[in-house]
């Protein structure tokens, strides 16, 4: 098997063979570990060797993801040009593209981080600095911690139900949105908490002993001091929207078109502006259409655009993050 891996996968062998490499590294450290604290080995003997298996853990993490990354853009660099990235399939023009898709992608990341992040960062504001501990605090935040962990199917079918059907939006970009806001708020909104918690107290308290209003210390003083555990919180919810499918399957459907533009501007924005209330599918429901039609090559061409796409994404949400708190 592993001979068969070789000659058809070489650079997946290797990343197989690197990762089992340093897990096999990991566990020998850690059973020298165990072997050493029954010996009665001394102290700063174990601590060396509990240093080494986080440092292989460590390297053995790093080397899976890029080992991930790269067997991806090995497999799908050669997908992607220009034509690619800025036509749309259609078998008459005889054309394979993902413009649609990266221009839905876009409108989904938009609209969705919009809507979730002030909401979920005023919550956690609320309930850490304003609300009084308690039942109800508790509550909630048990409620948020359970909505984590609900899967993105169930949140595919209340969007259906309540968004599509129920306020009349259908299979749109704007259902798809409010659902995945749905999805991301208990990340933004816990990450953010956590973040707030590990402000000392002490500078609540010389803030306002100092006469700063309460909102303004929040201002000046908490947010930009908590800004590293928000755009956390952000990135992770920023994930979560680019790597959804099963909830926009059921809220967005999957369509690719591109508005058709005249040369009026203000006709072209009153299009892209009613684009949100059209069917339209993201670049991972495209890449899973994709692999159900065995057309490989364009799956990880589509991979590599949405690594670059989260990479270029984080990116500038830690620039901005940066900023805000040299201001």
């Amino acid at each position: 098997m592993l001979k068969r891996l070789r000659t058809a996968h070489p650079i997946l062998y290797c990343i197989l063979s690197e990762v089992l490499f340093l897990g096999s590294m990991v566990v020998f450290s850690l059973l020298a570990t165990i072997g050493l604290a029954a010996a009665g080995a001394d102290f700063d003997t174990m601590d060396g060797y509990l240093f080494g298996s986080v440092q292989e853990a460590v390297g053995l993490a790093v080397a899976l993801l890029l080992g991930i990354i790269l067997y991806v853009f090995v497999k799908g660099i050669h997908t992607v040009n220009w034509a690619f990235l800025t036509t749309v399939t259609s078998a008459r023009k005889q054309t394979t593209g993902i413009a649609g898709n990266l221009l839905n992608t876009l409108y989904i990341i938009v609209i969705t981080l919009l809507i979730a992040t002030p909401i979920g960062v005023g919550s956690a504001i609320y309930l850490n600095e304003y609300a009084k501990p308690g039942k109800l605090v508790s509550l909630i935040e048990f409620t948020t911690e359970t909505l984590s962990g609900i899967p993105s199917i169930i949140f595919g079918l209340f969007g259906m139900i309540f968004f599509g059907e129920t306020l009349g939006f259908g299979y749109s970009l704007l259902t798809g949105s409010f659902t995945l806001t749905l999805m991301v708020l208990p990340l933004i909104t816990r990450n953010t908490q956590e973040a707030l918690r590990t402000v000392p107290d002490s500078y609540r308290t010389g803030a306002l002993g100092m006469g700063s209003t309460k909102w303004h210390m929040i201002r000046t003083i908490l947010l930009p001091s908590s800004m590293p555990g928000i755009v956390t919180g952000i990135i992770l919810a920023l994930g979560r929207i680019v790597g959804e499918s099963a909830a926009l399957l059921f809220t967005a459907g999957s369509d690719y078109k591109l508005p058709k533009f005249t040369g009026a501007f203000g006709d072209n924005l009153a299009k892209l502006a009613h684009k949100a209330m059209e069917s339209g599918g993201t670049l991972t429901i495209e890449l899973y259409l994709q692999m159900q039609k065995g057309q490989y090559d364009n799956a990880f061409g589509i991979g590599c655009v949405l690594i670059v796409i989260v990479l270029i994404l984080n990116l500038l949400t830690k620039l901005a993050a940066n900023k805000l708190r040299r201001e």
